[in-house]
């Protein structure tokens, strides 16, 4: 794009701060009006609750914010790129989103949307999505070549279903070929694909894979939603809960994300709210089958005992390896929970001894929202640099927490 394009984009920011989640949630409804296919490939539950729009409006605002020097969003890039080949999002797929954001942009800004205007936002998506499906093509080629890996969909069977708290349940899941499987970076994901009969509608959603690392097998450990008319999101997991046995098939996508161990030799500090505690599960056990295991210190809070995954495994591994500490709260405690030494409340750093940790430590959060800025801005006020926090939001990425 041209030098004049690249102007025009930075004099639409302001719009764009505006206007932002109005055009894209108008984007959205535009384009699966016209294009209901897609309605089995985006995530409706985001849809719902106006997380996918919030977090599209974003990622336009900041690509328009730094066209001139759009390298300094490649982190970003890389992640939505990880998201995507999950989905299985293909170059076809891109052409009729840029048909319907630039028509979108055409009906909200009105007047406003001169030719010249539109020609420089073509020209600024033709760029994106050109950097995106060539980074894309790169990772599906990088499956396809990678022992046991595989692109698209593949059957994979339950073979064992297991209560892990009153609310999380893991699911062992298996190739249906009898194959093998290739092995995850610990703190990735894998995409579940399933139909839901109450939407008619094929739904993916994404799951942190929460054992070490093998050729044999993926766990994923699900959070049933409570609420009494949960979001979509909530009836993925349910519908697992209550309809998928084990023996059932499901599909997956190959393991995906960017939230993995930096360094397996570094001591770590996770922090964990609630089901957030997952993708730790798969990073500890790796740490704890190595010859070396660094110091690891794990603070991680949730509602109550009943609700507090993998409890009795973490006890035991905190006996056999003095390596591994914990920390953990509950908002609301009992004499019992107190005599096991479980603090009331919420997770809190200052409680840490923050000072006494290694210069080299890294620090990894993992939880709503809310959670990961509260912690990311409390380790910060504790003199942690900000390339030592690495940070994973379930769902669309929303938080703009800078980590450089």
């Amino acid at each position: 794009m041209t030098t004049a394009q690249q102007h025009m984009i930075l004099a639409t920011v302001p719009v764009l701060r505006e206007a932002n989640v109005l055009l894209t949630t108008h984007f959205y409804k535009r384009m699966f009006q016209h294009n209901e296919e897609l309605k089995h490939v985006f995530n409706m539950g985001n849809q719902q609750s106006g997380k996918q729009q919030t977090a599209l409006a974003m990622t336009l605002l900041a690509y328009a914010e730094n066209i001139e020097n759009p390298a300094v969003l490649l982190p970003a890039i890389n992640n939505i790129a990880h998201k995507h080949t999950s989905l299985q999002i293909q170059p076809a797929q891109y052409a009729i989103v840029g048909h319907h954001l630039l028509a979108s942009i055409a009906e909200v800004l009105g007047q406003a949307a001169t030719p010249a205007i539109l020609d420089a936002w073509a020209a600024a998506y033709h760029q994106l999505a050109t950097w995106m499906q060539g980074h894309e093509a790169a990772m599906y080629e990088q499956q396809a070549a990678t022992p046991h890996s595989w692109t698209g969909w593949r059957t994979f069977t339950v073979r064992k279903k297991i209560a892990v708290s009153a609310e999380i349940t893991s699911f062992y899941l298996y190739p249906a070929d009898g194959g093998k499987v290739p092995r995850h970076q610990p703190g990735q994901f894998i995409s579940l694909r399933l139909f839901l009969p109450e939407i008619a509608l094929f739904q993916i959603r994404q799951y942190s894979i929460s054992s070490a690392p093998n050729n044999d097998y993926y766990r994923i450990s699900v959070k049933r939603e409570t609420a009494s008319q949960p979001d979509r999101n909530g009836m993925i997991s349910n519908y697992l809960h209550d309809a998928v046995s084990e023996n059932d098939n499901v599909e997956i996508a190959a393991p995906a994300g960017t939230f993995i161990l930096q360094d397996t030799t570094r001591p770590a500090m996770f922090i964990s709210g609630g089901v957030g505690l997952t993708p730790f599960m798969s990073m500890l056990e790796t740490l704890l089958q190595q010859e070396e295991i660094p110091q690891v210190i794990w603070m991680h809070g949730c509602r109550e005992a009943a609700v507090h995954a993998f409890k009795a495994e973490l006890i035991q591994w905190e006996k056999e390896h003095e390596s591994l500490t914990q920390k953990v709260f509950y908002n609301k405690v009992t004499a019992a929970d107190i005599r096991e030494g479980i603090h009331e409340g919420y997770p809190d750093i200052h409680q840490m001894n923050i000072a006494q940790h290694p210069a080299h430590m890294h620090y990894y959060l993992c939880g709503p929202g809310v959670f990961i800025t509260k912690q990311y801005q409390d380790l910060l006020a504790a003199g942690i640099s900000r390339d030592h926090i690495f940070y994973e939001e379930f769902g669309p990425q929303v938080l703009s927490l800078s980590t450089s």
